[in-house]
């Protein structure tokens, strides 16, 4: 019985890995279909999208089935709901890997403002959180998903330099205006997307550890 049990968690885990993966694989492209100006990279993002939303419904489904056919103990439980909760935390973090695409889509109609730097900085350090946070699960080190923390906050200090610069750019020359405002939105789908990787930082500790941490302005 507990054999069982303990294949059919790992394979949760394994499928969470996977979903995980694939965002990264969306985050990675779309940040350079952007730099590259690149319309069928960015497609190929989109595309991918689905593979997350129908792999979100696969592993959801397999948790409950854990639960109905098996007696799982208090830390079997914590780990079944740590996986449940972060589907959709992975599943919102590839919509923003989408959304970084649709607009690399609208930027690549034109020449760029600017040379990109901190922007692909953000996609470089939030595909760093993923490998980082994969590495936690798979090695059950709370340390790690600590760590993730930790370099959500780098990704926040980003966005506010990106913005500051881009607010600079369009006060200067309002011809900038339109396309600012879309390297903007980028910049806050980066933020938002690094939101989302510290909400299941906080739940792999809490499934390692029992500890429930909340950092502030979370994304529920």
């Amino acid at each position: 019985m507990r054999e069982a049990l303990d294949k059919a968690l790992n394979q949760l885990l394994e499928e969470s890995l996977r979903m995980l993966s694939l965002v990264r694989e969306m985050t990675q492209e779309a940040t350079e279909a952007l730099v590259e100006s690149n319309p069928s990279k960015a497609q190929g993002v989109i595309a991918k999208d689905q593979e997350v939303d129908a792999l979100e419904l696969k592993v959801e489904n397999q948790a409950i089935a854990v639960i109905a056919r098996h007696q799982p103990v208090a830390s079997d439980l914590r780990l079944i709901f740590t996986v449940i909760k972060a589907l959709t935390d992975l599943e919102r973090a590839g919509d923003y890997a989408m959304h970084v695409a649709e607009d690399a889509l609208l930027l690549a109609k034109e020449p760029p403002l600017k040379r990109y730097v901190t922007l692909p900085e953000m996609g470089r350090r939030l595909v760093e959180m993923m490998d980082t946070l994969a590495k936690a699960v798979a090695e059950r080190d709370a340390s790690l998903a600590r760590r993730v923390l930790e370099m959500d906050d780098q990704v926040d200090g980003l966005y506010e330099e990106v913005t500051r610069e881009l607010i600079t750019y369009m006060m200067e020359d309002p011809r900038t205006i339109t396309k600012a405002l879309t390297l903007m939105r980028v910049a806050r789908s980066y933020e938002r997307l690094g939101d989302h990787l510290e909400n299941i930082a906080e739940r792999v500790i809490y499934w390692l550890t029992g500890e429930v941490y909340k950092a502030p302005e979370d994304v529920y």
